[in-house]
């Protein structure tokens, strides 16, 4: 078994380790702005009501639209 001593971890090697946990954090967090984004509008998109069939086809083409860009955040 190889102990600490064997293979220190440089300073640097951290730094980097620290940046790209960092970078992978900031993804995180830019995905979840961007799905909870794409929520509220397909709830928006959901919420509204119309007897007119071309804006009733329109909202469906957004519906669409807006659960693909969800499902490609999954």
């Amino acid at each position: 078994m190889a102990n600490a001593l064997e293979h220190p971890v440089t300073s640097r090697e951290r730094l980097e380790s620290d940046e790209d946990r960092r970078v992978k954090e900031l993804k995180r967090l830019q995905q979840a702005r961007q799905r909870q984004a794409l929520t509220l509008q397909r709830e928006n998109i959901l919420s509204q009501k119309t007897s007119n069939p071309a804006r009733r086809t329109a909202l469906e083409a957004a519906l669409a639209q807006v659960e693909a860009q969800i499902e490609t955040l999954k």
